[in-house]
């Protein structure tokens, strides 16, 4: 196994894990500011108020991204689990 095999392999699993990541995070970023901008203008400092909201879209985030992140992770999971051959000899 070369290191361009190698390297190639790793750097799929990176961009599949950021291509699965990537839409909660964004979702998180979204929300989070949003709500930093609230409470700038209205001078709430409570610590809360910046945890929940991020808590309850990202798991809105999860229900709607849910069955693609899977389908996308088994996919992913299927190519390296039927290249094991290569991968070992």
């Amino acid at each position: 196994m070369s290191s361009e095999f190698v390297i190639s392999i790793a750097e799929k699993a990176i961009y599949t894990t950021f291509i699965i990541c990537g839409p909660l995070l964004v979702i998180a970023l979204v929300i989070g500011l949003v709500v930093s901008v609230f409470q700038a203008t209205t001078q709430i400092q409570e610590q809360t108020l910046a945890f929940v909201p991020k808590i309850v879209g990202v798991l809105i985030g999860l229900v709607f991204f849910g069955p693609w992140m899977l389908s996308t992770i088994i996919s992913y999971a299927q190519d390296i689990f039927g290249n094991l051959n290569r991968f070992v000899g």
